[in-house]
C-alpha cells in the first residue's frame, strides 16, 4: 500500500488576486493572415456578462474595468438574452428608452437597450477558421459593423454556443489602421437591424 503524506499549508497573503484566462494576440497582422489570429475566442477566455437588471452605470463601469466595448447579457442560467456595447450606452438608445418608458435615466437597466437574442446574427466558426483576414474586413465593410459574433454547434449537445467574438478594435489593432467603412453601424442594435 502506498505511504501518503500531508501537504503542507500556507496563508493567504494581504494583496492576493487568481488567474485569469489571457488570450495572447499577433501584435501584427496581414490581410492573408488567418481570421481566427484576430478573434477573441471564449474557450481561452472569459466572456464578460451582466444581469439584464443591472443599471447602465454598472454596465459601463464592467466594461471598463474588464477593458471590453460589448458585455452579454445573461439570466441566472447563464443564457446570452441579447448584448450592450459602449455605444449602446453612450448612444441615443438611453434617451429613446426614457422617452418611450416615461422612466428617470438612472432608473434604466441594461434589458431597456439591449439589444435582444433575437435581433443578433453571426458567423459560423467553420467558416472563420477557413477565413483570411482580408475576407474578415470585407464582410465587416458588407454589413456595416463593429462587432460580430462567432458561434459553433456543441459537440455534446447539438446546441449552438457562442465561440467567440470580433471586433473592428482589435482588428485594427493587429492590422495598425483604423478599420472603417463609410457603411459602419454605431451600435450592435443598428448591426442587428442591418446597418
Amino acid at each position: 500500500m502506498p505511504s501518503y503524506k500531508s501537504i503542507p499549508v500556507t496563508m493567504i497573503e494581504t494583496d492576493v488576486s487568481y488567474h485569469k484566462p489571457s488570450q495572447t494576440f499577433l501584435e501584427r497582422v496581414t490581410l492573408d493572415d488567418s481570421a481566427l489570429e484576430v478573434m477573441t475566442d471564449f474557450t481561452r477566455v472569459t466572456a464578460i456578462s451582466i444581469n439584464p437588471c443591472a443599471n447602465l452605470e454598472q454596465a459601463r463601469e464592467r466594461m471598463l474595468s474588464s477593458g471590453v466595448q460589448m458585455l452579454f447579457v445573461t439570466n441566472q442560467y447563464h443564457e446570452v438574452m441579447g448584448l450592450v456595447t459602449m455605444n449602446d450606452l453612450n448612444g441615443p438608445k438611453p434617451m429613446q428608452a426614457v422617452s418611450e418608458n416615461g422612466s428617470k435615466m438612472e432608473d434604466l437597466m441594461v434589458r431597456d437597450i439591449m439589444t435582444p437574442r433575437l435581433k443578433l446574427e453571426a458567423l459560423d466558426y467553420e467558416d472563420i477558421s477557413h477565413a483570411r483576414v482580408g475576407d474578415l474586413l470585407e464582410t465587416f465593410k458588407r454589413m456595416g459593423r463593429q462587432h460580430a459574433l462567432v458561434v459553433e454547434k456543441d459537440a455534446e449537445t447539438g446546441k449552438q454556443v457562442i465561440r467567440g467574438v470580433l471586433s473592428t478594435t482589435q482588428l485594427s489593432k493587429q492590422l495598425g489602421y483604423q478599420v472603417q467603412s463609410s457603411h459602419m453601424a454605431g451600435n450592435i442594435a443598428e448591426m442587428a437591424q442591418g446597418g
